[in-house]
């Protein structure tokens, strides 16, 4: 008798759920809505890039404007931070990175004795030069604008010493290139006007073998 009364008490309070449900599904009956009652405005949501899309880094204002006031004796300071790496002198030897003089114009990855990276050689291959505009992008963040370089610097932010450090290394040439006109803003890499680049030109110091490794 004892366990029929818990069996029938179970089935009654089920029972008694059931009926309280389907009552309530009468009473209330909920339509659902077509749009949200509040709007989230997602339109500020950066969203993440494609898988293998490349992200466009920060522009480089060009060099050519602060050239004609740079100063090459700063410059020259400066590049003191990337002896450990390079030589500047002309006929100097190689060091993680290669000799330095005659840069400005020269070819990127020209010199025989020297093992450069794949990026640079593939520069090379396409007949990309050092201009002052390539020597500016390079040096505010090598490896921002040349994947793939070995270089380990990690970039000179201030504008005004990239222009006094590029000054120096125009200066270091039996034939200093000229000077860019102030209001010129060539694309970095291309080939120098007027001809061949001069000979003898080296690749930017730096970490291994690209531009200056000065501090900035």
């Amino acid at each position: 008798m004892e366990f029929n009364k818990i069996f029938a008490a179970v089935l009654l309070a089920g029972i008694i759920g059931m009926a309280t449900g389907i009552v309530a599904d009468i009473l209330v009956s909920p339509e659902p809505l077509k749009e949200n009652a509040f709007k989230v405005d997602t339109s500020a949501v950066a969203t993440a890039p494609a898988p293998g899309a490349e992200q466009a880094g920060p522009s480089i204002p060009p060099i050519a404007p602060l050239l004609a006031a740079a100063d090459p004796a700063k410059g020259q300071a400066l590049s003191k931070a990337c002896t450990a790496c390079h030589t500047f002198e002309k006929g100097g030897a190689n060091k993680v990175g290669p000799n330095q003089w005659n840069l400005v114009d020269a070819p990127m990855g020209h010199k025989e004795d020297f093992n450069y990276s794949a990026a640079i050689k593939k520069k090379h291959e396409e007949g990309a030069h050092w201009t002052y505009e390539e020597l500016n992008e390079f040096l505010a963040g090598p490896k921002a604008h040349l994947p793939g370089t070995t270089m380990t610097y990690a970039g000179m932010k201030s504008e005004k010493d990239r222009a006094d450090l590029i000054a120096w290394l125009r200066t270091n040439a039996d034939t200093p290139a000229p000077l860019p006109s102030p209001d010129a803003a060539p694309a970095g890499g291309t080939p120098p006007a007027g001809g061949a680049p001069p000979a003898g030109g080296e690749t930017p110091a730096g970490g291994s073998e690209q531009a200056p490794k000065s501090g900035g």
